[in-house]
């Protein structure tokens, strides 16, 4: 009988274990959603570039001392770092430049919305490069949630020429610079998560995110020394006490934890299944503008939060849904 006390404690276990660690999961793409709209306010008074460097080295700092502290391997396998400075400039300064450029130029719910069509092109490349299975069930998840982050992100006179035959498509309903900046944010970030995979063979995830996010730190804070506060003579930007507390917010919470988390649960298991998880940003970062910032939602776009939740469903519960 006394036997049997461990494997019951086991099983009663189990389920609290897999909610902890759906919610571990959930995380980053909750913490990414509110900091899209913390940072928006800041970019009235800083720029871009001192935004995204602002935001991802004092994360990288906090990332090395919680690996040092925890007594993790924070040091760097040699074989691995061709592959982090690559990893480095695609994803820490590459990524992050864009997003601070094109989150200036759109709002925080629709900047995070088109971030978020990355999984679509993590799934290609997983498939193609890592071999990933995804039946048709995965990609029709796929398309699902794509067609949501059409329904949130593009202008609504451009879905109503193509699918209702409304007005003829002028200039103004294509997307503009900040919606092509924030594309190529996604596809810099889909392309990042794949190298974090080969960045992380020899070396620990939480330290290889530390260390990228501080090597693509540096040359944002370089270019930013060209900007107006290079111009002005001022290379410290003079933020509010709460100003400075939604950048802390986005930094430690934003970028910090949740991207330790992110590219932690990234190098291993299924990578298709878990970016899925990135449509249900435009949830978090959508109630936090409506929130904090009045920007309000269409039913169309509405309908494009129930397709991405709908999307990842599918996509997470694939295997069981289609069985060859």
């Amino acid at each position: 009988m006394q036997g049997e006390v461990p494997r019951l404690n086991a099983d009663l276990l189990a389920p609290l274990t897999l909610r902890l660690t759906w919610l571990a999961m959930l995380l980053p793409f909750a913490l990414w959603g509110t900091a899209m709209a913390a940072m928006k306010p800041l970019l009235q008074e800083i720029s871009p570039l001192t935004l995204a460097w602002l935001r991802i080295l004092p994360a990288a700092v906090v990332l090395l001392l919680v690996a040092r502290l925890l007594q993790r391997p924070w040091q760097v396998d040699r074989r691995d770092w061709p592959w982090l400075l690559l990893f480095a400039l695609v994803d820490g300064a590459l990524f992050h430049g864009l997003l601070a450029e094109g989150l200036e130029r759109t709002g925080a719910g629709l900047g995070s919305v088109l971030i978020d069509s990355q999984p679509l092109l993590v799934a290609l490349l997983a498939r193609s490069l890592l071999g990933e299975a995804i039946n048709p069930i995965g990609w029709f998840g796929l398309l699902l949630g794509l067609s949501g982050i059409l329904c949130l992100g593009l202008p609504a006179g451009a879905l109503q020429h193509w699918w209702l035959d409304g007005p003829a498509l002028d200039g103004s309903l294509l997307p503009g610079a900040g919606e092509l900046l924030m594309l190529a944010a996604a596809a810099a970030m889909a392309g990042g998560t794949l190298l974090s995979r080969w960045a992380c063979r020899h070396s620990d995830p939480v330290a290889i995110t530390g260390w990228h996010l501080l090597l693509g730190g540096v040359p944002l804070l370089l270019l930013s020394l060209e900007g107006p506060l290079a111009v002005s003579g001022q290379h410290w930007p003079h933020l509010s006490a709460a100003q400075w507390g939604w950048m802390a917010y986005a930094s430690l919470f934003g970028t910090a934890l949740a991207y330790g988390l992110f590219f932690w649960f990234a190098s291993r298991g299924d990578l298709t299944g878990f970016t899925a998880l990135t449509f249900l940003t435009p949830v978090f970062a959508l109630a936090s503008g409506l929130v904090l910032l009045g920007e309000q939602l269409e039913p169309l776009q509405w309908l494009g939060v129930v397709l991405a939740l709908a999307s990842v469903l599918l996509i997470n519960r694939r295997a069981e849904l289609w069985q060859a």
